[in-house]
């Protein structure tokens, strides 16, 4: 097996209690058969052996296998094996091997494409969020030892290749990855162009799509496309039987890697920039959306420093009750200020978030690469709303002097918090897709958020 990641993973360690939250709060935790089974077995006899039994239950949808139990919390939602010294009691006394396999990954995300197995990290942890944010080189990719990737057993298979959505991800995943780097432009028309690149490619590219296939009596799911400049890549087959699908499917390669190659242009990137700054669009909905994502999950969540910077942040704009113009126009004045101030930083910041987001989240779990593009965005916007209305980046405009250590700090919290208690939590989720529609209204609300970054 061979294993990478980006710098900032290799360079991870768990610094345990000297965090400043715990990944031991929060989250559900699910325990496989197998190691529930090697738990009991190293419990037994001991004082822990009740502990266990009490405590890790079937779990209540009836799963079985890696989702058998469910580990217990305590009333103020932390893991009731945590001690008093922010550590797991069963690691420290029994070792890693009885943990489950979340608790014993994360923050490493392990994904298999092919036969390299891939360790990105969730900004769900604050140590991990340093690394990835502020060090410069942070998501520069390498080969890690493979004990590194702990339990590459569990990595998610992505790119099996047995289909062309999943055969052609990674090309276009480094294409992805090429045009958020491309500083030419600015942050926001990067994503924009990815949003065309994904609408481009959508009507030939995505899951279930026979337009690459060389089996003669296949059918695209989708209409084609009236592109007459376009060779025909989709639509039955005709009996002329090998040598017409055998063309067909060379076709689609070769209409996959023009697209591809147009957004490699710098006079394409240019083109997409002047058209997103000419566009104007109302900055209130975009506040709008971000304000009630972070409504929705303050219902949920119980974590105090979690409720503690949403009521920070809620305050800044204006409270509870205030309209989203006004808090739009207060967000763009401070967004233009910070921009002023420390521009290239808060650059760093969110392109750092949004190479990890490819690396970490596969396009190829989502609907279509358009819908993967839409949450990235999304996510991004969540996270712009609470650093600007982060008190001590309020605090930081008001006294330009403030050393960049106090922007770091708040931007840590802000995409940690995020990261933890919005980003993967299924209402969310649900949230997400319902905002984002289908077919081309995906790609006009997809603008709506663009704009506002």
């Amino acid at each position: 097996m061979t294993a990478s990641a980006p710098r900032y993973m290799a360079r991870f360690r768990c610094i345990a209690e000297a965090c400043e939250d715990t990944c031991c709060a929060g989250l559900t935790v699910p325990i496989s058969e197998s190691r529930w089974s090697l738990l009991r077995q190293k419990v037994a006899g001991t004082p822990d052996e009740a502990n266990v039994a009490a405590l890790i239950k079937p779990n209540p949808d009836g799963a079985t296998g890696q989702q058998a139990g469910i580990l217990g919390k305590r009333a103020d939602g932390h893991c009731a094996f945590l001690d008093e010294a922010k550590l797991c009691s069963l690691q420290r006394r029994y070792g890693e091997a009885v943990l489950p396999d979340g608790c014993s990954v994360f923050p490493r995300v392990l994904t298999r494409w092919g036969a390299q197995v891939e360790m990105a990290g969730s900004l769900a942890c604050p140590e991990t969020a340093r690394l990835c944010l502020l060090a410069e080189d942070a998501l520069v990719r390498e080969p890690v030892p493979e004990e590194q990737a702990l339990r590459p057993q569990v990595a998610r298979q992505v790119a099996a290749g047995d289909d062309a959505w999943t055969a052609h991800a990674d090309t276009v995943r480094e294409a992805m990855l090429r045009l958020l780097q491309r500083r030419e432009v600015p942050f926001a028309a990067r994503l924009y162009a990815l949003g065309r690149m994904a609408l481009d490619l959508g009507d030939f590219y995505f899951p279930g799509t026979t337009a690459f296939a060389s089996a003669a009596g296949e059918e695209s799911r989708h209409p084609s496309a009236s592109d007459a400049s376009e060779p025909e890549v989709r639509g039955p087959m005709t009996d002329s039987a090998p040598d017409a699908s055998e063309t067909r499917a060379e076709a689609a390669e070769a209409r996959l890697a023009r697209v591809l190659r147009e957004y490699e242009s710098t006079d394409t990137l240019a083109s997409l920039s002047a058209q997103l700054e000419a566009l104007e669009l109302p900055g209130g909905p975009w506040a709008g959306i971000c304000g009630a994502v972070l409504r929705s999950r303050e219902a949920a969540v119980s974590s105090p420093r979690f409720l503690s910077l949403m009521s920070a942040v809620r305050a800044s704009y204006g409270g509870a009750d205030t309209h989203p113009d006004p808090a739009w126009e207060l967000h763009a004045a401070r967004r233009s200020a910070l921009e002023s101030l420390h521009g290239e930083r808060v650059h760093q910041y969110f392109l750092h978030h949004a190479l990890n987001h490819v690396l970490r989240h596969p396009f190829t779990e989502a609907e279509s690469l358009l819908n993967a593009v839409f949450l990235l965005v999304l996510r991004a916007s969540v996270v712009r709303w609470v650093l600007l209305g982060h008190p001590a980046v309020v605090a930081l405009l008001e006294a330009p002097g403030t050393p960049v250590a106090a922007l770091d700090a708040a931007a840590v919290e802000a995409f940690q918090v995020v990261a933890k208690h919005v980003e993967q939590a299924p209402s969310f989720l649900d949230f997400a897709k319902g905002l984002a529609g289908e077919g081309p209204e995906t790609f006009a609300r997809l603008l709506i958020l663009v704009k506002g970054l």
